[in-house]
């Protein structure tokens, strides 16, 4: 069963990165990023490991993001992102 049919708690958004067209795929992420409030994770499910996409949230959110793999399996990638308060 991939992780993302399990139900998430309330501070846990899942992205299904699968029905987004590639061409929209990273700007959808990083709108979604954005739109999270510190301590909240989004929840992304793909098909393939995204390795230059996680390059690029690091360089893009440096310490804001906290990269966590919750499944990584052929065929079933699952990737907490969770948006870090970050002191000014």
């Amino acid at each position: 069963m991939h992780a993302c049919d399990h139900p998430t708690p309330e501070a846990l958004y899942p992205f299904d990165a699968r029905g987004i067209a590639k061409r929209f795929r990273h700007a959808a992420i990083f709108g979604a990023f954005d739109a999270l409030m510190p301590g909240e994770t989004m929840r992304f499910c793909n098909d393939h490991d995204p390795l230059p996409l996680l390059g690029q949230l690091q360089a893009r959110y440096g310490h804001a993001v906290a990269i966590t793999y919750v499944q990584r399996e052929p065929g079933a990638i699952v990737i907490d992102f969770a948006k870090q308060a970050v002191p000014a």
